[in-house]
């Protein structure tokens, strides 16, 4: 039998500790969908907001929410991982 040699760890590895960043962003990230995709919960006229009815105003606020959402799940995931090497930096790259 032949063994393989052990590879180092990549650099660019994230930490065991991201784990929980990451189901914090998967959560963030699968609410929009799950409020949207269960239309029987607003598939209604009342409440109304400025004269909508709750149907559309309640697409229109999770539009706003899952922007947030999308930005804070950004800004976590690029806490955890390293920083990328810029092309500028890699050997032979633009100059």
């Amino acid at each position: 039998m032949v063994e393989q040699p052990i590879r180092p760890a990549s650099r660019h590895a994230v930490p065991a500790r991201a784990t929980g960043t990451y189901v914090i962003c998967a959560v963030l990230l699968l609410a929009p969908f799950v409020a949207l995709l269960w239309v029987s919960s607003y598939a209604k006229v009342s409440p109304r907001l400025f004269g909508f009815p709750f149907f559309y105003w309640y697409q229109l606020m999770w539009v706003l929410i899952s922007a947030v959402c999308t930005y804070v799940s950004y800004v976590l995931v690029r806490r955890v991982e390293p920083r990328r090497e810029r092309l500028e930096d890699r050997p032979g790259g633009p100059r």
